[in-house]
């Protein structure tokens, strides 16, 4: 006997009702009386079940044992041939004392209708059929209704319709009722047939979905008493539902499995009534036999071949015609579909078959095309692939040839898909966030074979990538100089503060805040280089609360980790001031971005942040010592004060400490300092160039223009950039007289950049003192709005 003759799946059904895969291996009977799956893989045991009297077993399709072993655990073995099938088919009714021509052994009942069948005559155990005649189907309709409560009934009946070749003499008569257009009796078909199908036998949908019988069936199912007037899904199944063969396919036997699955879904899906919770079960074999096609389909076709080399060289052709590719794209989003259905060996097998003739090239091309529905399909094909291996996503991304233009990367196609998404609630941007938050995750790089994918692959990112992700933001919060009187900075409207804007860079927030907890070194990298925290800052004045409440949380992210070299970089930017502004804006109304501003100084407060506490209570206490319904700031000043306190008693050490990590920062920063210079205007050129080629660029009214006031769009009113902090010589702008924020000193903790400073200031270091006087009173700085 040939080891493919017991070859089998193992399928157990979920508490979803639907059909999970547990392996492969070989079936055999230890001592006759239990059925025995050993892993072809590591020889495992998959399964072991005993052979019971009065378990029912069902064979199905020729090469399916399907059968339940306890409530709602059902088992099912597929096999690999017919023969093997059919062997261990007689091994079960052997068991049982059954003839191997049955395809159902018994039904399972429960005990008290057990003991009434058990007390009926010999007689009586059959269930003799009414003649099929238009007289009688009214009797036939009672019939069919009335066993539809007893499992034992259901199985008689069943047997009695199979043995007498009874289905197919009733749609003949059904094809003879409609010709004469009687309504009575063809409403009484209507019964029959979906009584039959709530059988839920396999042997009968194998009859009643046959070529020849299928669209008699769909027709009985037209006929539904409760309407005026019938269905015509026939007409549709015919006519407007045409079967489309992006290839010719050659296989007879194919083409017939693709015709009766879209049928038998349809009559599941449309026609049928969706079952209650008290009816889940009632067509599960119907749920299996889908399933199970699927499954052949999927196989057959990945066997072709020459049919899958044909659809990607036509794909991938310049000269095909975008209706024709649109159709290919379907195809493959369609056959990704079928192949969840199988089990995991065979599902990675199949997408490794595609990433071998080029589905990834293929998908570059096809997500930069203008065709929605080819851009729709295409991400559905991206996200499948993704879920099955990240890492191969990767690996193709890195070995791309290097371009001049790192749009045409695949994953800056994904993005700029992202960033210039047409629909009003960014669905498909959200799904493609999804979607690079895994491909950038590192806890799916972990695999040992691949210790290196973590380092290429977020350095290759970084590098080619995160300035094409980091454009709308970067081109939103964009300062231009003016000439205005008073000295404020004008926003770049190349795009307005709209909704559609401020959910694409609350997206982009999410996925940096993402990066911020599980990239270290080049998400930091970035943040300094590009002073991305200050720009994403001042997304705290935007009028959409949720964009405020995006930013917040990725200053809340950074905090969070404790780092010094974040903290320091906080100081110097003097980046708690949109914060404190956006809450002293707030007022006394207690909301979402009150009780996150809270939390945020709390978190410092309680991790006794030393660095940002004394940077805090030196600059922002007074604009905040008047909040007392909450204890957070007084707390912040109680541990400032015992913190100087300690300096003065002379058991700090923290001033040496940061002078050595002053000298480590100077080094690390200075690296990649002229390669990681910031090129705002090439982020706005970029998107701008992005918005324009997909006709979304909002029209420059002066209506959508940001407006610069206290209660405008984005707001640029903090003297504290990078641009002046690294010019020394600049001075910051003067206030204007109507200004709502009042300037005061701060601390003279805050050099220019070109002289980093030490964590905490220590009154008792003399020279020190000196300095800061010194730097004190040649640079002014504003303090921070206060309540009006």
């Amino acid at each position: 006997m040939s080891e493919t003759r017991r070859r089998v799946k193992v399928y157990t059904l979920n508490e979803d009702r639907q059909w999970e895969d547990r392996g492969t291996g070989h079936v055999d009977t230890l001592k006759d009386t239990t059925l025995t799956v050993t892993a072809e893989t590591d020889g495992s045991v998959l399964l072991e079940s005993k052979i019971k009297p009065n378990t029912a077993y069902q064979k199905q399709q020729d090469t399916l044992i399907v059968w339940s072993e306890a409530e709602n655990y059902d088992l099912a073995l597929s096999f690999q041939e017919k023969a093997g099938c059919d062997e261990i088919w007689e091994k079960i009714c052997q068991v049982q004392g059954k003839d191997p021509s049955v395809e159902i052994t018994q039904e399972p009942m429960d005990e008290s209708e057990e003991e009434r069948f058990e007390e009926m005559p010999e007689s009586s155990h059959l269930i003799e059929l009414p003649p099929c005649d238009a007289s009688r189907l009214e009797e036939i309709a009672e019939l069919v209704t009335s066993v539809l409560t007893s499992p034992i009934r259901r199985e008689k009946l069943a047997l009695a319709l199979m043995s007498t070749g009874y289905m197919k003499k009733l749609l003949e008569l059904f094809r003879t009722c409609e010709e004469s257009n009687h309504r009575e009796e063809l409403h009484h078909l209507y019964e029959i047939v979906r009584g039959v199908l709530f059988l839920n036998k396999a042997t009968l949908f194998e009859v009643m979905f046959s070529d020849d019988c299928i669209m008699d069936v769909v027709g009985c199912l037209e006929y539904d008493p409760t309407l005026v007037l019938p269905k015509r899904h026939r007409e549709f199944l015919t006519k407007t539902a045409r079967f489309k063969e992006v290839i010719p396919i050659t296989d007879s036997e194919l083409r017939q499995k693709i015709h009766q699955t879209y049928r038998v879904q349809y009559i599941q899906d449309i026609i049928l009534p969706t079952p209650s919770v008290f009816e889940e079960n009632v067509l599960s074999t119907l749920s299996s036999f889908i399933f199970f096609n699927k499954v052949e389909i999927v196989s057959m076709l990945q066997e072709d071949e020459k049919f899958l080399t044909e659809v990607f060289a036509q794909l991938t052709d310049e000269a095909t015609e975008e209706n024709k590719r649109r159709e290919l794209v379907n195809f493959f989003k369609e056959f990704c579909a079928f192949s969840q259905t199988l089990q995991p060996q065979n599902r990675d097998a199949f997408f490794k078959t595609l990433a071998n003739l080029g589905i990834l090239p293929a998908l570059e091309i096809v997500m930069g095309m203008d065709d929605v529905q080819v851009k729709t399909a295409a991400t559905d094909i991206f996200s499948y692939l993704v879920e099955f291996s990240p890492s191969m996503v990767r690996e193709f991304v890195m070995q791309e040839p290097q371009q001049a233009d790192d749009d045409v990367l695949l994953i800056n196609v994904v993005i700029k898909q992202m960033i210039c998404d047409s629909d009003p609630e960014l669905g498909g941007a959200v799904q493609l966030m999804g979607l690079l938050r895994t491909l950038m995750d590192p806890e799916n790089m972990l695999a040992p074979v691949n210790k290196t994918e973590k380092s290429e692959f977020l350095s290759f990112f970084y590098k080619n990538c995160m300035h094409v992700l980091t454009a709308p933001l970067l081109a939103n919060t964009a300062e231009e100089n003016t000439d205005l009187t008073d000295g404020s900075a004008a926003v770049n409207p190349v795009c307005p503060d709209n909704f559609q804007t401020a959910q694409l860079l609350a997206l982009i927030l999410e996925l940096l805040t993402f990066c911020v907890e599980h990239h270290t070194y080049h998400i930091k990298m970035y943040i300094m280089n590009k002073d991305l925290l200050g720009r994403v800052l001042t997304l705290m004045n935007s009028k959409h609360t949720f964009l405020a409440l995006c930013a917040l949380r990725f200053m809340r992210r950074v905090i969070g980790l404790k780092d010094e070299y974040y903290n320091r970089y906080i100081v110097e930017g003097n980046l708690f001031e949109p914060v404190i502004n956006a809450l002293l804006d707030n007022g006394t109304r207690y909301n979402l971005l009150n009780s996150a501003i809270i939390e945020l100084f709390e978190f410092i407060k309680v991790e006794d942040i030393k660095s940002l506490i004394a940077h805090i209570v030196d600059n922002f206490y007074k604009a905040l010592e008047s909040i007392e319904y909450v204890q957070t700031f007084k707390g912040l000043k109680g541990r400032y004060e015992q913190e100087k306190d300690r300096q003065s008693r002379g058991l700090g050490r923290y001033r040496r400490e940061a002078r050595s990590l002053e000298e480590d920062e100077d080094m690390w920063l200075n690296e990649d300092q002229e390669e990681e210079d910031v090129d705002f205007d090439k982020c706005k050129t970029d998107y701008g160039k992005y918005m324009e080629s997909e006709k979304v660029k909002e029209s420059q009214d002066k209506e959508n223009h940001p407006k610069r006031t206290s209660t405008g769009c984005f707001k640029f009113t903090f003297s504290h950039s990078p641009e002046t902090a690294t010019n020394s010589s600049k001075p910051p702008p003067s206030s204007s007289s109507n200004s709502s924020k009042a300037t005061a000193p701060v601390s003279s903790s805050q050099p220019p950049r070109t002289g980093l400073v030490g964590l905490v200031d220590y009154p008792d270091d003399e020279d020190e003192d000196e300095e800061e006087h010194d730097e004190e009173e040649q640079s002014p700085r504003k303090r921070p709005r206060l309540g009006s």
